[in-house]
């Protein structure tokens, strides 16, 4: 079989809370690229550049959601989660980034 082009076959793993899980896989479906792509691009630190599709939107959309509804409940006193808080930054960078890309 001939290959033309680069054959990837080297496996890089690594271990993390599953509160950094969680987050990861957040902004993975945040981004709307795979997760192999995501990491490679992250860990070369390339920029991530998140391009405006419905599956993006409806990730965004559920995400906001989401935090609508702990704003909700936070609504009668309590703290903010530091994930919630993550979840924030995370769509307010990709909603920015989206933004840019337009302009």
């Amino acid at each position: 079989m001939k290959t033309s082009g680069r054959i990837r076959n080297v496996i890089v793993s690594f271990r993390m809370t599953e509160a950094e899980r969680n987050e990861l896989y957040m902004r993975i479906k945040l981004s709307g690229l795979s997760k192999q792509k995501y990491l490679i691009e992250r860990s070369l630190k390339r920029d991530i550049v998140v391009i405006g599709n419905p599956r993006i939107y409806k990730a965004l959309r559920n995400k906001i959601n989401e935090i609508l509804e702990e704003l909700k409940r936070l609504r009668g006193g309590g703290e903010v989660d530091a994930e919630i808080l993550t979840a924030i930054q995370a769509v307010t960078q990709v909603l920015n980034g989206l933004n840019e890309v337009k302009e």
